[in-house]
């Protein structure tokens, strides 16, 4: 039959079966001998079958889809992320489709309704702002949702998040636990609730231990290398008279590690410093960046769970998930 589009009534006169044993064999559903599923996998790959997932998804309703909308892939962060969420749905039998909102509310609502037209089972998207949660819940009757983020309003949605408090909380520990009396807080962002949790954790150690603290707001959408070193190449301008910064995120360090470069200062001789996030870059011998850990996979293993239990079972109704970070010690960080 080379040439030809199969069916799947093809397939199965070819293997001496019924149509609704070579559909549980392609779909892994029960009824079936092994034996059987076995010969008809083998003739759907001799005659190179694919099956049209299209038609079978409206036959069952399902397409086994799943979107995934991020902030930037550009960005080190998303980017780990995002892998990690199409590895595990994959792993799970879901296939993705990743969209990027460029860090714009309006875009997460475009990309929201292209991917309701394209029949997704269901969402997973990481919000831009504050502003974003009033344009999903608009959503959240029409599809199943899960957001990774930290929530600030009082809807009921799924959520996976880090505990952003505990990590500065950590971090900031452990700069006190080294000596520094004087730590400068770099790229908070305002319109993020993740931001203001992690920049909350800062505080209340530097409260607790009377240390002199600064507080260096980066006011653009999202968090890059470019921003963090521009904002420490402003600070290293004039007197700095603080011994270790704590950098919103590890893109945040490492512009900030540039700066100081230029600036003539070593770190961690001149300058401790500890970022957030643990991206893959801060291993690399050159940056072994001390920082706080989230942990990616299992993030994107809890966001893919809850969104396959929600479409399985949505009468369910919601879960909340906030996930552990931890301490990465290396080579930024030294005692005073």
């Amino acid at each position: 039959m080379a040439g030809k589009n199969l069916t799947i009534r093809d397939i199965a006169k070819l293997a001496g079966v019924s149509n609704a044993s070579v559909s549980r064999a392609l779909t892994g559903s029960c009824g079936i001998s092994e034996k059987t599923r076995k010969h008809v996998l083998k003739i759907c790959e001799r005659e190179r079958y694919t099956a049209n997932s299209i038609a079978r998804s409206l036959a069952v309703r399902k397409t086994r889809l799943l979107g995934c909308i991020v902030g930037s892939v550009d960005n080190p962060y998303m980017g780990q992320l995002a892998c990690q969420i199409e590895l595990y749905a994959r792993h799970k039998g879901y296939n993705l489709i990743l969209c990027n909102s460029t860090n714009k509310e309006e875009h997460e609502v475009q990309l929201m309704e292209l991917l309701l037209g394209r029949q997704v089972d269901g969402i997973i998207i990481t919000p831009t702002s504050r502003a974003s949660y009033t344009a999903l819940e608009h959503f959240l009757a029409r599809i199943p949702v899960v957001v990774i983020g930290n929530t600030i309003t009082n809807l009921r949605y799924n959520h996976v998040t880090v505990d952003n408090f505990k990590g500065t909380f950590l971090g900031a520990e452990y700069l006190v636990s080294l000596g520094h009396r004087s730590i400068a807080y770099v790229g908070y962002r305002s319109e993020s609730y993740t931001h203001r949790l992690r920049a909350q954790g800062y505080q209340s150690v530097c409260e607790t231990h009377g240390v002199k603290s600064l507080l260096i707001e980066n006011k653009e959408a999202a968090s890059s290398i470019e921003r963090g070193y521009a904002l420490a190449k402003e600070l290293f301008s004039g007197p700095f008279p603080y011994t270790a910064i704590f950098a919103a995120t590890d893109t945040t360090a490492l512009g900030v590690m540039q700066a100081a470069d230029e600036a003539g200062i070593a770190i961690p001789g001149d300058l401790s410093l500890i970022g957030f996030d643990n991206i893959s870059y801060c291993a690399l011998p050159r940056i072994n960046l001390t920082t706080i850990e989230q942990p990616f996979s299992a993030i994107a293993a809890s966001a893919v769970n809850m969104l396959i239990g929600t479409i399985e079972s949505p009468q369910e109704g919601y879960a909340q998930m906030v996930l552990e970070p931890s301490l990465i010690k290396r080579g930024t960080c030294a005692a005073v």
